[in-house]
């Protein structure tokens, strides 16, 4: 563990040139008495390393001093995948992996290659999450993470979205397959375990998984499975299952502006591709895909005064309602 650290300690020098006692410990989660005895260690060790006295101050390494010692575990290899994600690698455990992964590739990276990726991540950044969103409390994704690359069976006990009149709450044991993280929310794919060699995988909301249960028992994945591919598909069934209505509206220009804040994603791209007759005034006729009348309501009062719902009559009714309510309740 030590050597690591003084290994991480040697490559943040000379990544980041001076750096100071209380950053190093920061960085590496130690106290700063503790940083105080790495930097006697590599000095003991034969690393010439300096420390600046004074406000400015802090520790560097003789100018044009590398190290070669920038030899990459597996675990650290693997979690480079998610070298965009750093929150995303947290929450499946690999934190301080990455971090230390990350170290290694800058330092065994010629100087103008370092400062180009230095350069890099100083301005650009993933932030997967959607806006104005609690991020799932997701406690068991670690174990789910570490079940799906070792290829063990998991026992989980999962709490249903939609019981239909079924037990709220179920046993499974599951085959993982692979997670996904889609918005902010983690989403674990799996087959059932001894179930029929022709089932399909399902997906699990992973933070509505309220126990799990590793076991000793491994399966072998099928030979033919692709995450991305089976999330795309999975993604397409989805929307077409849900969207299998349509409403005609009439929208201001004002509308059109709003639809891509305002609306789902699937209605406000139908607008955008669509090609939609205007009248003198600018407004638009137009037909959008639906879920449901009570989603179409909810989603299109979001607009107020700036849609018109001319069809389906039902809709167009409950809309009215809604105005006469507020405007009852405002009056």
């Amino acid at each position: 563990m030590r050597a690591s650290r003084l290994l991480s300690v040697l490559l943040l020098l000379q990544n980041r040139g001076r750096v100071t006692a209380r950053e190093l410990a920061d960085e590496l989660e130690v106290s700063i008495r503790t940083i105080y005895r790495d930097m006697d260690a590599l000095s003991a060790s034969g690393v010439p390393v300096y420390a600046d006295r004074g406000p400015d101050g802090g520790y560097s390494l003789l100018e044009g001093y590398r190290t070669h010692l920038t030899g990459m575990t597996a675990e650290e290899a693997d979690a480079l995948a998610l070298s965009g994600m750093p929150e995303a690698a947290a929450e499946l455990g690999l934190g301080r992996v990455l971090a230390a992964a990350q170290l290694k590739v800058q330092a065994a990276l010629p100087g103008e290659l370092s400062d180009r990726a230095g350069r890099i991540a100083e301005r650009f950044h993933l932030d997967a999450p959607g806006w104005f969103r609690e991020a799932d409390h997701v406690p068991t994704l670690t174990g789910v993470a570490d079940a799906v690359w070792n290829q063990r069976v998991l026992r989980v006990r999962y709490r249903r979205w939609a019981t239909g009149g079924r037990e709220p709450e179920v046993e499974r044991e599951l085959e993982p397959l692979g997670v996904v993280l889609k918005a902010g929310t983690w989403y674990l794919v799996a087959l059932p375990h001894g179930g029929d060699p022709g089932a399909t995988p399902r997906t699990y909301r992973v933070a509505r998984i309220l126990a799990l249960e590793t076991l000793d028992v491994r399966f072998d994945r099928p030979e033919d499975f692709d995450l991305w591919k089976y999330w795309h598909r999975r993604t397409q069934e989805l929307t077409d299952a849900l969207y299998q209505a349509e409403a005609t509206v009439r929208l201001s220009p004002r509308a059109i502006e709003l639809a891509p804040a305002l609306l789902r994603p699937h209605t406000a791209r139908a607008l955008a591709e669509g090609s939609w007759p205007a009248d003198d005034t600018g407004w638009v006729r137009a037909v959008i895909p639906i879920e449901s009348l009570a989603h179409a309501r909810s989603e299109l009062l979001a607009l107020g005064a700036e849609v018109e719902v001319l069809a389906p009559v039902a809709l167009r009714e409950q809309m009215a309602d809604v105005a006469r309510t507020l405007a009852g309740l405002y009056a």
